[in-house]
């Protein structure tokens, strides 16, 4: 009786596995959505971008970039959670996953309702100001800043992004004052920079690097621990005299946690060859993002050790949303 039951179990189990292999090799059967929780020439947006326009041929079907931005990157987050469609992912971004949860009541759970499929890519924050701010680096914007205490104002693409944690980390460590000012993505917060109506940003480097290039904006360091190659003559924040104020964002693919695992696998194995295309990889490299493949448990142990790390990051500055 008992080898019958083992048999018969057997034989569930590779019916299972069947099932699921055939699920992976017929999905998808529509158009694939890859959200993005910020608006259109962000960061964010360049790398889900990036993706997608390689990944639709791969997959043999259209892969379609959608803008959700808002509350932190999260709406887009919150959205793929909830999604029952099979073909729903997001563009996940440090800041809706790793942040935002530690200062914002969200509708989902981050690390139950989303599973980390495919790690993408990272990029350095950059300090950057208004051609009009007199500071032609960041010990002279200190001194500027403590001469005029609150005037003047950082941009950020919304409150609890990377901009903003590294701003409070900047004002912590420079004791300074600055006034925040979130926008709906870094798309219009740049707007603004170039006009004047605020003096500074932590923005991410895709989202910038095009209007430093130009002559639209001054970066006056950025906030990794090395130089990037696409701005080998602006210092790091160490260099400049803040030690400490570090801040990368990191992006990846997330997927609703109830996705089959292989259909999770077979998009974890295109983005990854997406990824390893020579103009994938030009394309990345422009906008000073570093591509560093992992497997997927690689990627999830990042994703938990980050989530520890901003919040501890959080609760050490004392951050807060008002």
């Amino acid at each position: 009786m008992r080898w019958k039951l083992k048999a018969a179990l057997g034989a569930a189990l590779l019916g299972l596995l069947a099932a699921g292999g055939a699920q992976a090799d017929e999905w998808p059967t529509r158009a694939v959505r890859i959200l993005v929780g910020s608006a259109p020439g962000g960061g964010t947006d360049a790398m889900a971008r990036a993706v997608a326009d390689r990944l639709g041929p791969m997959l043999q079907q259209p892969v379609v970039v959608e803008n959700r931005p808002g509350v932190s990157n999260t709406l887009a987050a919150d959205a793929t959670a909830k999604s029952t469609d099979g073909h729903t992912m997001v563009m996940g971004v440090s800041t809706a996953h790793a942040i935002a949860p530690h200062l914002i009541k969200l509708g989902y759970d981050s690390n139950r309702d989303l599973v980390p499929v495919v790690f993408v890519g990272a990029v350095p924050n950059v300090l950057v100001v208004s051609n009009g701010v007199p500071a032609e680096n960041v010990s002279q914007l200190v001194a500027l800043a403590k001469q005029e205490p609150g005037k003047l104002n950082y941009a950020t693409s919304g409150a609890g992004s990377t901009q903003h944690i590294a701003a409070e980390m900047f004002k912590d460590v420079a004791k300074v004052d600055i006034t925040h000012v979130p926008y709906k993505g870094s798309g219009p917060a740049l707007v603004d920079l170039i006009g004047g109506q605020v003096q500074l940003s932590f923005d991410t480097l895709p989202s910038v690097i095009g209007q430093i290039k130009n002559g639209k904006v001054r970066a006056l360091a950025v906030t990794a621990a090395k130089r990037n190659p696409q701005l080998p003559n602006v210092p790091t924040m160490q260099e400049a005299g803040m030690p400490g104020v570090e801040m990368s964002a990191w992006y990846g693919i997330y997927m609703p946690a109830s996705t089959p695992k292989a259909v999770q696998d077979k998009v974890h194995d295109a983005v990854n060859q997406v990824l390893a295309m020579p103009e994938t990889r030009t394309r990345l490299d422009a906008i000073g993002a570093e591509i560093t493949p992992m497997t997927q448990a690689q990627f999830a142990q990042m994703h938990a050790a980050e989530y520890k790390r901003f919040g501890d990051i959080i609760k050490k500055n004392n951050i807060r949303i008002e």
